[in-house]
């Protein structure tokens, strides 16, 4: 009885699953998804701009940061960096992924920075399952085969949770994130490298820093890909 149930689980959950695809089909054919760059459709992000994005040049911005140890992202929020950053967190661009954690392991390698594991910024269960990935996660896992480095999103946790940071004024952000994060006991005596896709304000990247340092992390460094503001 026990391994028809199983079975009918698993066949369930297959259908399931064909029947999510059939959706995602059937929207794509009736809204077809149009690149977040220059707007050509049926792509999410057309081969014409990944070319641009992977020759856009290397900026390795940096900034200090309350809390952090150092902080730097590989360019400014704008023009075909911004367009590709969104695309990726918003509209499943997925194929951007590996481009964009170049940038980072590029970015990083300027950096004279000890790191021992590398930490993605986490989203909220609710959330993740909304979108279905965790951008930070995603590139966390490429960045940290490119240096050779353990990947441990386990590690920091988003306990509670809040409103988008970019639907926010400057002056709500920490607030809006405050207390947000628990880490594990495991970052003790270790130097941490948290993964973001945006820095704005830094107020993610702090409370992230502040839980990971209740718990004895000896260090803590933020990378993103991009940060609307120039810092040097």
């Amino acid at each position: 009885m026990t391994q028809h149930l199983a079975s009918a689980s698993n066949t369930l959950s297959k259908f399931g699953t064909f029947a999510a695809s059939v959706c995602d089909w059937l929207t794509d054919l009736i809204f077809p998804p149009s690149c977040g760059n220059c707007g050509i459709v049926d792509y999410r992000f057309c081969a014409d701009c990944r070319d641009q994005l992977t020759s856009l040049p290397l900026e390795a911005l940096s900034k200090s940061v309350e809390s952090l140890d150092g902080v730097c992202a590989t360019g400014k929020q704008d023009s075909i960096l911004e367009a590709a950053v969104k695309s990726f967190k918003y509209h499943d661009a997925l194929e951007l992924c590996d481009p964009l954690a170049a940038r980072l392991a590029a970015s990083l390698n300027q950096q004279q920075w000890q790191v021992d594991t590398i930490v993605p910024v986490p989203l909220h269960a609710d959330r993740e399952i909304e979108r279905g990935y965790n951008q930070s996660d995603l590139l966390s896992q490429l960045l940290a085969q490119a240096r050779g480095l353990p990947c441990e999103p386990a590690w920091l946790a988003r306990i509670r949770g809040t409103s988008q940071q970019a639907q926010l004024a400057a002056s709500e952000r920490r607030q809006n994130v405050a207390g947000a994060f628990q880490a594990k006991a495991e970052v003790a005596g270790k130097s941490i490298l948290l993964v973001d896709d945006v820095i704005t304000t830094g107020s993610t990247l702090i409370e992230c820093a502040l839980a990971l340092r209740a718990q004895n992390a000896t260090a803590v460094y933020g990378i993103a890909i991009s940060t609307p503001h120039i810092y040097r």
